[in-house]
Formats: structure tokens, C-alpha cells, sequence
């Protein structure tokens, strides 16, 4: 999705997440509010930020929400967002992020909002 705002200043480690979320099939950026979205068509199914010397990323999660929520690092999305399932996480410049774990957010996220058939495209490259 072309815009005219600039691509927002991330960390290395959210330019990491940012690739991650961008090779999912469909998935393109966008830059709501100054703060990156990948999305499937019209809909985020992540959301990066760096400011102040934090990362953030926040994912919709149906399945693994409560169990992420035990996370310090994790909390409910503001906006409303939380009571839809969506978790933000938030890592202080030199933190060890726990790569694994926010690769499995991408992953569950894209799959709650990507239509049936684009999940079914990622099943059958993958398997």
C-alpha cells in the first residue's frame, strides 16, 4: 500500500519483526498514525514502533492471549484493542526480545485475520 508518510525509524530488532511479518503472503505496510501495520488487504494483523528508546509490537492473539498476558513484557492493547484479543509488547533499547515467541504472535495473529483461503495459500507452501 503506497503512502506519502515516511517509513517510521524502528529498531533493529523491529526492522527484524518487520520483514518476518512482511513475507507472509499478501502482506503489505502501511502508516497509520506513524507507526507501522502489516496488513492483509485492508485489515493490520501487526503493528511495530519505536519511540523513546522502546520497541513495541502488538498482535491479535485468540488463542495464546491469556497465556502471553503472563508475560511482563505483554499487556492488553489500548484503544480498546485488548478486549478483542489484541497484546502489546514492549521491550526497552537492549532488551533480549524473545524472538520465537513474537514470531508465533505474527504467525497466530496473521492467521486470525487473514481470509480462509490466503491461510490455506501459507498452509500449502509451507507443508
Amino acid at each position: 500500500m503506497k503512502t506519502t508518510e515516511p517509513t517510521p525509524k524502528l529498531t533493529r530488532e523491529g526492522a527484524a519483526l518487520r520483514k518476518f511479518a512482511l513475507a507472509f503472503p499478501g502482506a503489505q505496510e502501511d502508516f497509520p498514525w506513524g507507526h507501522l501495520a502489516v496488513k492483509i488487504g485492508k485489515k493490520a494483523f501487526v503493528f511495530i514502533a519505536a519511540e523513546g528508546g522502546v520497541t513495541s509490537m502488538s498482535a491479535k492473539l485468540p488463542q495464546s492471549k491469556e497465556k502471553v498476558l503472563t508475560h511482563s513484557f505483554a499487556a492488553p492493547t489500548e484503544y480498546g484493542l485488548g478486549k478483542h484479543g489484541w497484546v502489546t509488547f514492549t521491550f526497552p533499547r537492549g532488551a533480549k526480545m524473545p524472538t520465537a515467541l513474537l514470531h508465533g504472535a505474527i504467525t497466530e495473529s496473521f492467521r486470525a485475520i487473514a481470509p480462509k483461503r490466503v491461510v490455506k495459500q501459507l498452509d500449502d507452501s509451507s507443508g
